[in-house]
Parts: structure tokens; sequence; C-alpha cells
């Protein structure tokens, strides 16, 4: 093997790179409890022409505490029911009734707190005609104001930012595309398989989306992190004859189906806006891609620079790294599946 390495030196100092990389990803998402990308979430449905209903929903983080965000709304924005308060799937829920004169046009949308926490918070309006409007706050922008219909660049700017978050938020799908790059190898590979799972997930992603089907998200959310331990098991066996070395773009399109509907389900928390919903789903989409090239990209410049900084082939690099490398991810990426099987019945 070690032969077969030396024929290649871009190829050992790529492929270590990658392994560095799966670390530096697992070390990192473990701080933050392998926990996926969860912003706040305010929405206000319609009920008539000046009510509407209030639901405020703020993740629990790692340390069991809530993020100390609230909401602001406009002084002329009256509250007409009393906030009902619960906690569910790691999350505190609030729900009240609000009421305006003229309805919520116009009226301004401020998120207390905001601005010394790292949380996002996502908006969405719905009003009674179906049409919905939604925004996404962060601590350099605290406030929004409700412009009525919105219109097609905004839903685009909005979803297309949110996908980019989303994936590079999302360590476990960045971890799993890190194992892939490592198993293709080559350029050439590595560009067939990658497309592989983009086409897969993009497929899944649309149709979770449209809801033409609809799957639970905790068991996709598990075998998502077992495709991982998979994944790290056979970068360990390093059995080079197997199904997934010769052809990585059958993985990663297989599990690529499964990982559509985790972007599927964190689209779901702001939904889709009725009168752009082509708009919406394509920003969305193409802002998952970006996140995940820019990611790709990435990994093979640092490979080139260091390549070009270790001028001399030290082949026995991979071998001392690939294996515990392999054996780390697994059990990381094992323990995520166990936790997130478990969530099952809490």
């Amino acid at each position: 093997m070690i032969l077969l390495f030396q024929k290649n030196r871009f190829s050992l100092f790529y492929k270590s790179l990658c392994c560095s990389v799966i670390i530096f990803c697992t070390f990192y998402v473990t701080a933050t409890l392998a926990d996926e990308y969860r912003p706040a979430y305010l929405e206000l449905k319609q009920k008539s022409a000046e009510k509407y209903t209030v639901l405020w929903k703020v993740p629990i983080k790692g340390n069991g505490r809530k993020s100390n965000v609230h909401v602001e709304l406009s002084k002329d924005v009256k509250q007409i029911s009393k906030t009902r308060k619960s906690v569910i799937a790691g999350a505190v829920i609030k729900r009240w009734s609000i009421q305006r004169t003229g309805g919520l046009t116009g009226s301004n949308i401020h998120i207390q707190g905001l601005d010394k926490t790292s949380t996002d918070v996502l908006v969405r309006i719905e009003r009674l005609d179906g049409t919905t409007e939604t925004a996404r706050l962060n601590a350099s922008h605290t406030s929004f104001t409700i412009k009525g219909t919105p219109q097609f660049w905004q839903v685009a700017k909005t979803y297309l930012v949110f996908g980019v978050e989303h994936i590079l938020e999302g360590f476990d799908h960045l971890l799993f595309v890190a194992c892939l790059i490592f198993i293709a190898g080559s350029w050439r590979r590595i560009l067939i398989t990658i497309t592989g799972f983009t086409v897969a997930h993009s497929i899944t992603l649309t149709l979770a989306a449209l809801e033409f089907i609809q799957i639970a998200i905790p068991p996709i959310e598990a075998v998502i992190a077992l495709s991982i331990v998979f994944l790290a098991r056979e970068i360990a066996l390093d059995r080079r004859d197997t199904l997934t070395w010769k052809y990585p773009i059958a993985i990663s399109a297989s599990f690529g189906l499964l990982h559509g509907f985790g972007f599927a389900s964190a689209l779901s928390e702001i939904g889709l806006p009725q009168t752009e919903i082509p708009a919406a789903l394509l920003a969305f989409n193409i802002g998952v891609e970006i996140g995940q090239l820019l990611f790709v990209a990435t990994v093979m410049i640092f490979a080139r620079f260091i390549m070009l900084v270790f001028k001399n082939n030290k082949s026995d690099l991979l071998v001392r790294v690939q294996t515990p490398a392999a054996y780390f991810v697994g059990c990381i990426t094992m323990y995520w599946t166990i936790q997130r099987v478990t969530g099952f019945w809490i």
C-alpha cells in the first residue's frame, strides 16, 4: 500500500489533509454536542383581519440553557391572551395571541438580546390568503419590518443565505463529505462522487419540501450519523476491492437520498412562502450547494498548499494517520447514532 501512495505524492498529502479535516470536524462537533443548525423560530399566523397567533420557539443548548432572547413587537400591538409555555423536543415553546388595528403590515419585530448571542432567529408571517413572509435575524440584524407581500429577490436572498449557513454548520453532513473525498482520492473520482451526492440529496430535498414524501426526521438523522460510521469503517479496513472504494458514487448517491431529508427538515423550520415556492426552494438548494462547494474547495486548496510545502514524499504519514482518524470518527459518530436513537423515546 505504501508503494501505491508513493506513486502519487498529491494523493498522500491530500488524503492526510482529509484525515485532519475529519478530526477537526469531529472535535468541533463534539464540542457543540453534534447539534445541527438550530435557530430560534418566530411564527405569526393570521386568524382574522387584525388578530394573529404567535409561536416562539427557542432551542435549548447543550448546557441545558435556552438562549436569552425575547420578542418585542411594536407598541400598538396588543397581547390578547395569556402566554402558554411548554418544553418539546429540546426547545422552549411559547404561544400567545396578539391584535393590531389594520394588521401587522408596517409593524416592527425586534429580538431583544439577539445582539449578545450567536443564535439566529427565523421569522415567518403567514396570512389568511396563504401568502407568507420570512426573514432571518442575527446579532448584526436584530429587527425586521413587516413589508406585506414578499418580493422575489427578498425571498431568494433569505433562503440562499439560510441554505449556505445550514450546510456550513451541519457538521455531520460536512464530515460525511470529508470521508467521501478521502475514499474517492483523485480529482476525477471526487467530482463524480460529490456530483452523485448532490443530485441525490437535491431530489429528496425537493420531494420532501413539497410534501410529496413525508418521513419522520429523527430516524433519518440517526441513519445520517450511521452513514458516517459506515464510511469510517471502510476507511479503517482499507479494503480497496469493496463497492465503496471501487464505486464511491454508489455510496454517495444512496446515502445522499437520506441526507436530502435532513436538509428538508431544516427548511421546514421556516416553511416555504406560498407565492414564491420555486424561488425559495431553488435558492435554498443552491445555498446548500454553495456551502458544500466552499467546503470541498477549501480542502482542495489546503491540500495543494501542503503538497507544495512538503516537497519530500513522506509515505508513512498516511499510514500513521488514517487508521486512528477512522476509529476516532467511528466512535464519535456511533455516539451520535445512539444519542439520536435514544431520542426517539424522549
